[in-house]
């Protein structure tokens, strides 16, 4: 059985400069409030369930990372052209932030799999949107005053991202059909053939 083959450096610096823009693509879409929430609805937050899915825990938080540091330099790269340091310190501050532990939440349940079959992307997706969520949610609630007010606000954000979280799900199952492991930096072992 041959050692897992290493991706170049420049290859997984390509990897996750891309996934940093692909954040920021998403981003062009805008937000919108519902339900007299201070948080939006974005599409962006599926950008880093994707990033943890395809490239792991490394690469993908550090894509999040490189997203987010362009952000707080003052690029309005966030949902409705927000930029700089304010939407880190808003209502939706703990959900920007807590993308980067999401997309390594997500990598680590996937490259610990045997094989990222869609349960597998599911369960990593689902727990990634958890643990925004555990960040977010508190985070919110301490710049409203009032935890259990962020906690009900936020079960406006459920019902999209369930559905956000299937459709990355779907996006990463076939990615890594097409291009098995090629994108998490490694190559998974090929069988021993007889």
């Amino acid at each position: 059985m041959s050692a897992p083959r290493q991706t170049a450096p420049a290859a997984n610096l390509a990897r996750t400069v891309v996934f940093a823009a692909f954040i920021a693509v998403l981003g062009i879409f805008p937000g919108f409030y519902l339900g007299g929430a201070a948080v939006p609805i974005v599409l962006q937050n599926m950008g880093p369930l994707l990033a943890g899915s395809i490239l792991g825990a490394r690469r993908g938080g550090a894509s999040v990372l490189l997203f987010l540091a362009l952000v707080a330099i003052g690029l309005p790269l966030l949902s409705g052209g927000r930029g700089g340091i304010a939407p880190f310190v808003g209502p939706s501050g703990g959900f920007v932030l807590g993308w980067v532990l999401s997309a390594v939440v997500v990598g680590l349940i996937v490259q610990l799999a045997p094989k990222p079959t869609l349960l597998v992307l599911l369960v990593a997706n689902l727990a990634g949107v958890a643990v925004d969520y555990l960040i977010g949610i508190p985070y919110w609630g301490l710049m409203i005053g009032d935890l259990g007010a962020a906690a009900a606000q936020s079960l406006v954000f459920v019902p999209g991202d369930l559905v956000k979280l299937v459709a990355v799900s779907l996006v990463a199952v076939a990615v890594h059909r097409a291009v098995p492991s090629a994108l998490t930096g490694t190559a998974r072992r090929a069988p021993i053939e007889s």
